[in-house]
């Protein structure tokens, strides 16, 4: 009873900090919403349009400023108190949502009104993701912030096991506007949590002053840290090609699988979600991120998500997301917290900012890419070249991995 109570506080170590509390709490609520926009947003282009292109140049949008300005945002979170823009960039996203509900509601929904209202929401991250993820320590300090970085994907992966579930529910029984409404509500959660911490218990954190050059400091520090780096070249590939689920799922639903209703394509989100929370928890317990673990997770993700395309039924394709949704959150949290941990304070955003830019703004050519395979294809082959890729990277990290190891070791002979 006590190794299970010990397990237990070393998983959940984070949550004994008030602040984090809250911020858990207000996310879990918010990232449900979001995952209900998220499987409404596919399904409304699909019924706009019909087309996997339209919808993975909906979900390219949404980072595509990230793509061309996200070391920017990460400057801005290294300038300003992360509290005040997580303010502004929260309730816009909510704003954002109501706008899309209204105008679905209204029957004014287009595929165009779509495009420009991703690329607003995408305006809105470009700011909110890096100062978001410097939050974390902040609120945590070091010793606790890879269980907490790995915590806070646990609730992105509840609200994604949560939020597909609800959604179509809402959509069978109040229609798809009702998801953007709920969306647009749960930012409040958010927003309130932000109100109540004690700005007395923040880790303190200093604050950039203004000066030229700064982007390429940042730049330059994150390719001369061979840590830093190659995470951010291995979050770049894997994130291009696999992560791109909001274009290949509801495919492989609708067409692949002949599914004519949203209900199982919240089913595979859903199952994709529940693997997602085991695989935060693992690294959540585990709370030391290593190279040799890194390379592990993305043969891991990599093999289980080439069983999805190859799965011979929509059971098998769900009950294999498990599995998949394990590996990649455990992969994303590993490389987060590697970066985290191994960049300095005063360049913690820039030094997340390049980590968004790898995994979310290399969305806005990998969705439309793969978009397009699949278009000329099928989704069983465009989940295979992301699924294939990510072996490549696995493999890659695995061997660069036992080439350092085997330096250090020279160099502890040598020594001797």
């Amino acid at each position: 009873m006590s190794a299970a109570r010990t397990m237990t506080s070393k998983t959940f170590a984070a949550l004994s900090v008030r602040n984090f509390r809250l911020y858990a709490f207000g996310q879990l609520i918010s990232v449900s919403g979001t995952w209900m926009q998220s499987v409404a947003l596919g399904w409304l282009v699909l019924q706009l349009s019909g087309s996997s292109v339209d919808l993975g140049i909906a979900v390219a949008l949404q980072y595509l400023p990230t793509l061309l300005a996200g070391s920017y945002g990460g400057l801005v979170a290294d300038r300003h108190q992360k509290r005040a823009i997580l303010y502004a960039t929260q309730t816009s996203a909510g704003l954002l949502a109501l706008l899309l509900g209204i105008l679905v509601s209204s029957h004014h929904a287009s595929v165009p009104m779509v495009y420009v209202l991703s690329f607003l929401l995408g305006v809105a991250n470009l700011f909110d993701v890096p100062a978001r993820q410097a939050f974390v320590q902040q609120m945590v300090g070091r010793d606790l912030l890879t269980n907490a970085v790995s915590l806070n994907s646990v609730l992105m992966n509840a609200g994604r096991l949560v939020g597909p579930a609800v959604a179509t529910a809402f959509i069978a029984v109040a229609g798809t506007a009702s998801c953007f409404y709920a969306n647009a509500a749960s930012y409040a959660a958010v927003l309130v949590a932000l109100a109540i911490m004690r700005s007395t218990e923040f880790v303190p954190m200093r604050t950039v002053a203004r000066e030229k050059g700064q982007l390429r400091k940042g730049l330059a520090y994150v390719r001369s840290t061979p840590s830093l780096r190659r995470a951010v070249i291995a979050v770049a590939v894997v994130s291009l090609f696999a992560f791109n689920f909001t274009v290949t799922l509801p495919v492989l639903a609708h067409v692949t699988f002949h599914q004519r209703s949203a209900t199982h394509y919240g089913l595979l989100m859903g199952a994709m979600g529940l693997g997602a929370v085991f695989g935060g928890l693992f690294v959540a317990y585990r709370s030391r991120p290593t190279h040799g673990l890194l390379a592990v997770l993305a043969l891991g993700f990599g093999a289980s998500l080439s069983a999805v395309a190859l799965a011979p039924s929509l059971l098998w394709a769900e009950l294999l997301l498990v599995p998949t949704g394990a590996f990649s959150v455990a992969f994303v949290s590993t490389c987060n917290a590697t970066m985290q941990l191994n960049s300095s304070s005063e360049m913690r955003g820039r030094v997340m900012s390049l980590y968004s830019i790898a995994f979310f703004g290399t969305t806005p050519i990998g969705a439309p890419l793969i978009g397009w395979i699949i278009h000329v294809t099928n989704a069983r082959v465009g989940i295979l070249v992301g699924s294939s890729l990510t072996v490549v990277i696995g493999l890659w990290l695995a061997l660069t991995h036992e080439r350092a190891r085997r330096h250090s070791q020279a160099a502890v002979v040598y020594t001797d």
